[in-house]
């Protein structure tokens, strides 16, 4: 230590100054009510607004279904435009170099998120409460399918686009075909979880977006307007635009805006989406794709129910009889609930003592539990099914034949479940072949009342299905406690009134036993069809290889049978092709236009939820050349081959050509007699046999030949002489 170098004292601490008690009425002063759009404001990321990517996708995905949902219900075809458009200040950004998978900067960037449909619109005094209110809707109380379920969707979208931007958002409605379109633009409060209106006017100029499907796009794009076909009937003069600014990144690839548009067509294939994205390096003015519709026609509209008995629970019970109109508990339990007769409410009554004309208010809290048990342990039917509008086979079949055009397709629909007292299907699909990969993993599609599911895959009931389904059973490959290994895509679509998400961003179906087990018995059934599949394709296989066997070595056959008994080689050849096509008939199985095989009576060619290609022009014209350079490949009658020439059967051929006399086989033979030809004949068969195994020692034995046909007979003489 230098000489200079002093020690200092330590400081002394300072004093910690004693803070104010607080009391009970400072506390009171500091609570107050918190709105539950402030709270999701700082929890953006429980509805999927967790990041840029994922907000972009989470906002087409709230907007496309709501207007799903309004076609449906107004009874019209639906015809949707998606446009996401990069605002003037990102243009910049766009220009930047992208990697190998097309990705954009990693700067966040905004955006437009524009979607339009040709819904019945909405009427103006209801557009602040849809588009400006958390919690608000008319699907949370009742008990039908629909897309959307909580009210919180598009509004918490707009709600992000003002967190990100501070842009309002803007909302163009027209509810009637003479009536001008309502322009509103509005910004949530989220303090108070209401909207506050910027500005409202009339457009009459905004009709034009309407005059035509809304695949027409926006103004100042520069594409042109998109017909819909006229079997449609979807042009209505009618609809609802919604444009949000936000804040996000534009990928494309797995969990993209772009899987999501494919996804949604196959799901829906009564819907005709046009979707325009952002410029990319390979897109300068961005890229226009068409999904046309493949049904047109509206899937069955689901009707409202009442709740089940065996679906409420004690607190729910209670609500309902305080909040109840009817004056008898009979009327009470018939009127509020699905499947429950006066029959079923008298024995319930009984079973506790009550009167079935008691009223239901002057319940006490005793007797609530006693109804609520006597509900429980009643005998009622399962819900009824009518509030659910599945995909259908059909459908099914139609949509991933179009959006995957595999070689094979295998449906399987549910009967309808319950769980919790709420219906529901289950609906399965298995795509194999074609142009999917065959080397990688079973790519798994999950869908929730028609609606793609594209995040937190490992922690919904769809995909731990189809992992732990042994697909071994099936013939395919299967890592232990993975997917199974092959050009396979496995769809799974939950039908509900209710479907239990695991997160208000719904993004995965929640574990219950009810649920995963007929997501199995679903796949399983699928994975049968295949396997029927894999084994036919493996039957026509060897049938092909059986029939190039008999093609490479028919002639040969024939000609050594013409020399041996003296048949004519023509009609040796003809018979043995008509022998080999009808051992080997699978590999000429005929398709109609569905894929079914025609005049078959196999069971998978019987089952509506089959689809297998059918052959169209290339193929079959690629058939007929293969067919036709086998039968060139194989030997005509009377032509030898390099290494017959020099043969006995050869050299009898050759002298038939020329119009010699060849030596006829004798119909007797006689040991003690021997006649030169046979001499010379015994000679030549005395040479060193060649490497190359005889004909009959290369191929399997021969199956038992028609009457009048000579193969079997040349097979004993053969073998005879050979000994």
């Amino acid at each position: 230590m230098p000489e200079s170098a002093t020690l200092e004292p330590p400081e002394a601490p300072a004093k910690k100054s004693k803070a104010p008690r607080v009391t009970a009425e400072t506390m009171a002063t500091k609570q107050r009510e918190i709105s539950v759009s402030e709270f999701f404001a700082k929890n953006r990321h429980l509805l999927g607004f967790d990041n840029p990517r994922k907000a972009l996708l989470t906002t087409v995905k709230e907007a496309v279904d709501n207007s799903l949902d309004a076609c449906e219900e107004a009874g019209i075809l639906p015809d949707i435009l998606i446009e996401i458009r990069l605002v003037p200040d990102s243009q910049a950004a766009s220009r930047k170099p992208q990697d190998d998978s097309g990705r954009k900067p990693a700067a966040d960037e905004r955006f437009r998120v524009i979607i339009q449909d040709n819904g019945p619109g909405i009427v103006r005094k209801q557009i602040e409460n849809i588009f400006g209110k958390l919690l608000y809707g008319s699907k949370f109380h009742r008990l039908k399918m629909s897309r959307g379920q909580q009210g919180i969707g598009i509004s918490a979208a707009g709600m992000y686009g003002l967190i990100t931007t501070g842009k309002p958002v803007l909302i163009i409605s027209k509810t009637h075909p003479k009536k001008p379109a309502h322009e509103v633009v509005l910004k949530m409060d989220t303090s108070k979880n209401r909207a506050d209106v910027v500005s409202e006017t009339e457009h009459p100029e905004d009709d034009a977006l309407f005059r035509t499907t809304p695949s027409t796009p926006s103004r100042g794009t520069g594409l042109q307007p998109v017909s819909t076909p006229s079997s449609a009937s979807s042009s209505t003069n009618t609809g609802t635009r919604v444009e949000i600014e936000l804040s996000g990144k534009y990928f494309t690839g797995a969990r993209s805006v772009d899987e999501y548009v494919e996804l949604t067509a196959i799901a829906n294939p009564h819907t005709r989406f046009t979707y325009i994205t952002p410029p990319t390096s390979q897109y300068p003015e961005g890229r226009k794709q068409i999904f046309d519709r493949s049904v047109a026609e509206l899937p069955v509209q689901p009707e409202e129910i009442k709740p089940h008995p065996h679906g409420i629970e004690l607190g729910t019970l209670i609500g309902m009889l305080e909040r109840t109109e009817h004056g008898t508990l009979s009327a009470f339990f018939t009127e509020e609930f699905c499947r429950v007769g006066p029959g079923v409410a008298k024995s319930i009554c009984e079973s506790v003592a009550l009167s079935t004309r008691y009223s239901p208010k002057k319940i006490s809290h005793g007797e609530a539990e006693k109804l609520y048990k006597a509900l429980q342990e009643a005998k009622v039917m399962a819900p009824p099914t009518n509030c659910l509008s599945p995909i259908g086979v059909k459908t099914m079949l139609k949509g991933l034949e179009r959006g995957l055009k595999p070689n094979f397709i295998a449906v399987s629909s549910r009967p309808p479940a319950v769980y919790r007292g709420r219906p529901f299907v289950i609906e399965a699909g298995i795509a194999f072949g074609g142009g999917l990969p065959s080397d990688e993993p079973a790519q798994v599609f999950r869908f929730a009342n028609r609606v793609p599911l594209l995040y937190q895959q490992s922690a919904c009931s769809s995909f731990k299905a189809v992992s732990e389904t042994n697909w071994k059973n099936y013939g395919l490959q299967q890592p232990k406690g993975s997917l199974p290994v092959g050009p396979m895509v496995v769809m799974i679509h939950m039908a509900s009134v209710w479907v239990p998400f695991t997160s208000e961003s719904k993004e995965a179906v929640a574990d219950y036993d009810e649920i995963r087990e007929e997501m199995e018995l679903a796949l399983k059934d699928c994975g049968r069809k295949l396997k029927t599949y894999l084994n036919r394709r493996d039957r026509m296989k060897a049938a092909g290889e059986r029939r190039s066997i008999f093609l490479r070595y028919i002639g040969e056959i024939a000609k050594a049978v013409s020399a041996i008994n003296g048949e004519d080689a023509k009609a040796l050849y003809d018979a043995l092709m008509k022998t080999a096509e009808r051992k080997t008939q699978e590999m000429d199985m005929t398709l109609d236009e569905e894929g079914k095989v025609v005049n078959a009576s196999e069971k998978l060619e019987a089952d509506e939820a089959v689809y297998v290609k059918p052959l169209d022009e290339h193929d079959l014209a690629a058939i007929a050349d293969e067919k036709e350079a086998e039968r060139q490949s194989a030997k005509a009658p009377g032509t030898p081959t390099a290494r017959e020439r020099g043969s006995p059967q050869a050299e009898s051929l050759k002298a038939s050509s020329r119009g010699q006399s060849a030596a006829p086989p004798a119909e007797k033979r006689k040991k003690k007699t021997q006649h030169p030809e046979r001499v010379q004949d015994k000679k030549q068969s005395r040479a060193p046999k060649s490497a190359t195994p005889t004909l009959f020692e290369s191929l399997p034995p021969p199956p038992k030949p028609a009457p009048g046909k000579h193969v079997l007979l040349v097979r004993k003489k053969v073998l005879r002489k050979k000994n």
